[in-house]
């Protein structure tokens, strides 16, 4: 099939930052194969979808997320324990396939309605979250986590192993589907473990590293006293620090880690709501990009972070570098966007498919309405989408020419069985809560 929309306020994300205010864009079958100003092409038996004016730029890209955790959503917010109190007990008893699936589905219709075409998620039961993007029609990168905290789908990391053996063969090869292995951080895997992956990445080059990285002052305290040493050192003396790794977070990095960062050309995913939200701190952004290292834009889990689309991270991001560099400066609108779309997809080394409008890679992108009033005036588009775009200004989502999203109505998924089967998660984490709440303390 072929598909051509018009009048449409063209974004391409291309390296000059190419728009078409008045454009129009080709797709034969899940590629674009051609764009430009004015009148398209005339061609026989064609869709023709004229959209109105509307913003049509590639579908963004949430470089970190742990999509079964919608269903932690907003529990016990105002509780300062509430790590050990409840999320950890509800992992160890409720984190089952079904449970990852409710939540991984719940989170992939917020992704799709808020304009994310492509998602990097690490979780447990991860064939799950891999079956659900690609019922979805998502794009994704999904992580099996392996950690020595007796996590909820293995008790040793062989088992772990098994694991990821069993995601690799499931998904290798897939259109949609990118299967990864994903560490959860140096104190959670050790420094023996972690060379024993990076020789195991090592063997399958094909298979994406994601791991959490210089997050937390616990983690700086850890490295130094236990070995005088930063994370980020200990991640390279373990030879896991290498090209491809898309390590999470990244707050707590001394000039001398952004050079190994640089030099092993690691990817940075950061996450700019959950963190402020912690408390954790304002990661060096500039400081990274000016190094040369590729860094996009992460919502966290559901549980950290709340929602999961990226209109709420492009702001605060901005305005974190603004504060740090006291300046207006810093990051400004058009460099956002490009973190959120094709820097992101570097990031995750999709960008020869995805991440820019250009003749040759996937018809994945989004159409943006431009009807609310806090949108205008636009002087600049790039401003409107970082400050003043929501994600219900996302009227359709596409992914590989097929429309996931269309005039708001999902096309893949069950809205109503995703909602229902998510609280019905919730409400065994309630009764369980009350009954911790009951027991003697």
């Amino acid at each position: 099939m072929t598909i051509i929309l018009t009048n449409a306020w063209l974004l391409t994300i291309d390296p000059a930052m190419t728009t078409h205010q008045t454009g129009w864009l080709q797709i034969d079958g899940s590629t674009i194969t051609a764009l430009g100003s004015g009148t398209p092409p005339t061609l026989p038996g064609v869709e023709v979808i004229d959209c109105g004016g509307d913003v049509v730029m590639p579908g963004m890209v949430n470089t970190h997320c742990h999509m079964a955790m919608s269903v932690f959503r907003g529990l016990a917010e105002d509780i300062d324990d509430r790590l050990y109190r409840y999320i950890l007990p509800l992992e160890r008893k409720y984190v089952t396939p079904d449970m990852v699936r409710a939540g991984s589905a719940l989170s992939a219709l917020e992704l799709i309605q808020g304009g994310v075409t492509t998602v990097a998620d690490m979780y447990y039961f991860e064939t799950e979250v891999g079956r659900v993007t690609s019922e979805s029609g998502l794009r994704a990168v999904v992580g099996q986590t392996l950690a020595d905290f007796n996590a909820p789908d293995h008790a040793t990391f062989d088992e772990g192993f098994e694991q990821v053996e069993r995601l690799v063969d499931e998904f290798s090869g897939h259109p949609l589907v990118t299967p990864s292995i994903a560490p959860h951080a140096p104190y959670s895997v050790g420094v023996k473990m972690m060379g024993q992956i990076a020789r195991w990445s090592d063997a399958h080059p094909e298979v994406v590293v994601q791991m959490h990285l210089a997050e937390s002052d616990m983690e700086v305290k850890w490295a130094s006293e236990t070995y005088g040493a930063s994370s980020t050192e200990l991640v390279k003396q373990s030879g896991l620090l290498k090209s491809g790794l898309v390590g999470a977070h990244c707050l707590h990095l001394s000039d001398s880690d952004i050079e190994l960062i640089a030099e092993a050309d690691v990817r940075i995913a950061t996450n700019p709501r959950s963190n402020g939200k912690a408390g954790r701190g304002i990661p060096r952004i500039e400081s990274l990009r000016k190094a040369g290292v590729p860094v996009g834009i992460g919502t966290d889990g559901p549980m950290s972070g709340n929602t999961l689309d990226l209109f709420s991270q492009l702001a605060p991001l901005s305005m974190f570098a603004k504060l740090r560099g006291k300046s207006r400066l810093p990051l400004p609108a058009a460099a956002v966007v490009r973190m959120a779309t094709i820097e992101g997809a570097k990031v995750l080394s999709l960008d020869h498919k995805t991440g820019s409008l250009e003749p040759g890679k996937q018809a994945d992108l989004i159409r943006i309405s431009l009807a609310a009033p806090r949108l205008h005036p636009i002087y600049d588009p790039y401003a409107m989408l970082v400050f003043a775009a929501l994600p219900t200004d996302v009227t359709g989502t596409m992914v590989a020419g097929r429309w996931l999203l269309r005039e708001r109505q999902m096309q893949t998924l069950d809205p109503k069985k995703a909602l229902s089967d998510a609280l019905q998660i919730a409400h065994q984490f309630k009764v369980e809560m009350t009954r911790i709440d009951a027991a003697p303390q």
